[in-house]
């Protein structure tokens, strides 16, 4: 009788098994697998941010990057397109111009000032609200009124309220004080950066509160049992986590007030006076006013170009912070 031969069966080992294991257990199906995954991305899905992007931000950006180096005014502005090409003498011109040079200088100091003392003021009130108390829901609710009013009514509310016969001037000479002009001379400026604290510094104090949310209330027990004191317990546990926060409160603090084109407006009108002749006003004044196209958009780049000098300043500053943390 013939003997029966049993054929061997492939074990997992053997190459009819499958591929082999590659170095750290990866095959060759599995990385063709990754690149496959990593080629075929859906970058589509992006289309419908970048095209808003680019209808939004890049298309008038490159319209006013043209329109600054054109001779267009009231008399070409029906024929922009083949206006004259003119190059950098509208920024030349505004170069030279006392005007640019004094609205740049009120900008950046009206805004400066006023950051530097709605911080404060919103770490202060981000404190003060921080921990659970009586009342504390109305004094958040208080506190977020000047946030939730439109630039407009706030500079309409105070514009009246600080007119000659208004009630500041009223409520001054009842206390022996005296009023004055505060929309006109140089009293102007301080109203100007007076309401901007008043409006802005919510903003402040909402973005402190978010920072103060992350700190762990442990850390607050073992503060306390360790009978920190509260300026130590403000110090060396609270601003530590504010410090993220208030860096981005600062930056967008700052561009908001370089670029508060509302209050200015509604508080002063245009032209505005000579004290509070920011640059957005400046640049509306020389565009719609004097009709001058062409240099008004030049003073529009100019501004650009100092609106991104801090934002670079962060975004490196935040890029060099997660490089070293990763590092680390």
């Amino acid at each position: 009788m013939a003997s029966s031969v049993t054929e061997p069966r492939p074990s997992d080992s053997s190459p009819a098994a499958g591929p082999a294991a590659g170095p750290g257990g990866s095959t060759p199906g599995g990385k063709r697998r990754k690149a496959l995954s990593e080629k075929n991305r859906p970058l589509w899905l992006l289309i419908p941010g970048g095209f808003l992007m680019t209808v939004v931000i890049l298309i008038p950006l490159a319209m006013g990057i043209w329109m600054s180096v054109i001779d267009l005014d009231q008399y070409s502005l029906r024929r922009w397109v083949s206006a004259e090409f003119i190059g950098i003498h509208n920024y030349i011109e505004a170069a030279t111009s006392s005007d640019l040079l004094r609205s740049i200088w009120l900008s950046v100091s009206f805004a400066v000032i006023s950051t530097l003392v709605t911080i404060p003021l919103g770490v202060a009130a981000a404190v003060v609200t921080q921990n659970a108390y009586r009342g504390r829901a109305l004094v958040r609710s208080v506190f977020l009124i000047p946030y939730v009013l439109p630039s407009f009514v706030v500079a309409s509310v105070w514009r009246t309220m600080l007119q000659p016969d208004g009630i500041v001037n009223v409520t001054l000479t009842n206390m022996g004080m005296g009023g004055g002009l505060w929309l006109n001379g140089p009293n102007s400026y301080w109203t100007l950066v007076w309401v901007e604290i008043w409006a802005a510094w919510p903003f402040i104090y909402l973005l402190a509160l978010s920072g103060l949310q992350a700190v762990d209330h442990e850390v607050h027990e073992a503060s306390a049992l360790d009978g920190a004191l509260w300026w130590t317990k403000l110090r060396y546990v609270i601003f530590p986590y504010l410090k993220g926060p208030v860096s981005l409160a600062f930056l967008l603090a700052t561009l908001n007030h370089i670029n508060n084109f509302t209050l200015p407006y509604v508080l002063f009108g245009a032209p505005a006076p000579s004290d509070v002749n920011v640059l957005p006003i400046l640049v509306y004044v020389t565009s719609f006013q004097s009709f001058r196209f062409g240099l008004s958009a030049a003073m529009a780049v100019v501004s650009l170009i100092l609106i991104a000098i801090p934002l670079f300043i962060y975004l490196r500053a935040v890029r060099l912070d997660v490089h070293e943390g990763g590092k680390k």
